[in-house]
């Protein structure tokens, strides 16, 4: 059953920057995991939260320390286990033929297996990297091995690698200059809503990863809710026609755990 856990044991861990780190395992279904989709990962003793599936020959969860859960699954190591369930969500569509993809933070690890498919799909693929600093750039070296060295570009704030820009600048500029018609995005929400709306200036179509506190991972507790839409079960992919029916909300307010409204 999708919605019940499944025990499986780490088979190998990577420290991916200071703050982040990859652990992989062995699970039929995982792998079959289309890019963008999600699983909900059991912390024996903690907690069970949502991860966007980064790797899929052998599965694996990319995670930053931010809380609790987070520190303890960045503990764990070789031979350690941990509940899965799922995916779930529904996860990009491939499409377009010369295609720029923009990611920021832990938000690029969501990306990978996506570059992954478009590369295998023939399509003309421009990345861009951003992050605070170049310690925290992630995935760099696998996403370039993909593209080619011409078609990533790295922009940090601090300027330690790459530009000394933010990645929505960056990406900014070269969808005014380029004729992209297809655009994916995961990373902080401000950032893709600039994204988004200079997309929507060019009538480019747009996807966008979205993230939102999840209690169940497929749609029964309605935690996840943006506008009229379930980010489980609806998402976490939302297409440019979708992201347009939940502008009071994309890039502006999300949940708490307590179900109360904030400013992102």
């Amino acid at each position: 059953m999708i919605n019940k856990s499944r025990i499986v044991k780490i088979i190998k861990t990577k420290q991916e920057t200071p703050t982040i780190k990859s652990l992989f395992f062995y699970d039929d279904e995982a792998s079959k995991s289309n890019p963008g989709q999600f699983l909900m990962i059991w912390i024996p003793g903690i907690d069970e939260i949502p991860i966007s599936v980064s790797s899929t020959q052998p599965p694996g969860i990319t995670v930053r320390r931010v809380g609790e859960a987070t520190d303890a699954l960045c503990s764990l190591e070789k031979g350690d286990k941990i509940g899965i369930k799922g995916p779930f969500g529904n996860g990009f569509t491939i499409t377009g033929k010369k295609v720029l993809v923009v990611g920021g933070g832990v938000g690029v690890a969501v990306l990978l297996p996506l570059i992954t498919s478009l590369v295998e799909n023939l399509r003309n693929v421009t990345v861009i990297l951003g992050a605070k600093t170049k310690k925290e750039l992630l995935l760099r070296e696998q996403i370039m091995k993909k593209v080619g060295v011409d078609r990533l570009i790295m922009c940090t704030d601090d300027g330690s690698s790459g530009l000394k820009k933010m990645a929505s600048d960056q990406a900014t500029e070269m969808i005014e200059k380029n004729d992209f018609d297809q655009i994916y995005t995961c990373g902080p929400e401000k950032m893709m809503h600039k994204i988004f709306e200079v997309a929507e200036k060019r009538s480019i179509p747009l996807q966008a990863t979205l993230e939102r506190y999840m209690k169940c991972g497929f749609g029964l507790c309605g935690s996840c809710c943006i506008g009229s839409f379930l980010v489980c079960k609806d998402g976490p992919i939302l297409d440019s026609n979708r992201l347009k029916e939940v502008m009071d909300e994309f890039g502006k307010l999300h949940r708490n755990s307590s179900g109360k409204i904030e400013e992102i």
